[in-house]
């Protein structure tokens, strides 16, 4: 008991460097997990993790890329940003392993009805994540030690090149299928498992 307490406040700690300990209480089950067994880098983590937030909505503004925050170019941007500065930080493993922590996550919070970025959590954007997550680490690791901003065009450069990928939809934000037919909203309402397309992150329309 002594020293799951002491756990505790290890990592209580390490999240109080960079932001309130109320941080910690919103992360799902697995996330706080992932939290429990890396206190050295639980703060490291939480502090990248804002920075690609911060730097995702600044990006936001720009034209370069869609500004899709739900399975756009620009959720691609944040993931493979996201875990190419973990892996710089804190390696490729443990980037991968809370990279699989936030995508348990998001699984529980679609059983529970929670949505992410506006919209229920489905299969298909848990494997865009994913896709996106092995783009960000290789990227990590073969620029180990360059400045974020370096990171930041890289992979902008590798999104309008089609390198990262995004979920399929017409100009009006409708999602695809594979075939290119919109998919009502009542077919994808409440599935996790759905017919929506994933695609090479060039710009659709």
């Amino acid at each position: 008991m002594v020293i799951t307490v002491a756990f505790f406040l290890t990592v209580k700690d390490a999240f109080a460097q960079n932001s309130s300990f109320s941080s910690f209480k919103r992360l799902s089950c697995a996330e706080k997990r992932w939290v429990l067994f890396h206190p050295c880098v639980a703060g490291e983590a939480h502090k990248i993790s804002l920075e690609a937030l911060e730097i995702s909505k600044s990006i936001k503004k720009d034209t370069l890329l869609d500004g899709d925050e739900n399975g756009g170019q620009l959720d691609a941007f944040r993931h493979a940003y996201w875990m190419a500065r973990l892996t710089q930080e804190i390696g490729w493993r443990r980037a991968a392993s809370l990279g699989k922590a936030h995508e348990k996550g998001n699984y529980r919070m679609y059983r529970k009805g929670r949505l992410e970025e506006g919209t229920l959590p489905d299969e298909a954007s848990g494997r865009m994540d994913f896709l996106n997550n092995d783009v960000g680490i290789e990227t990590g690791k073969r620029f180990p030690e360059v400045l974020p901003e370096f990171l930041v065009e890289s992979i902008i450069q590798m999104i309008l090149e089609g390198k990262l990928y995004i979920i399929s939809k017409d100009a009006q934000g409708n999602f695809l299928n594979c075939q290119g037919n919109i998919i009502s909203k009542t077919e994808m309402q409440g599935k996790w498992e759905n017919d929506k397309c994933i695609i090479p992150s060039v710009k659709t329309h």
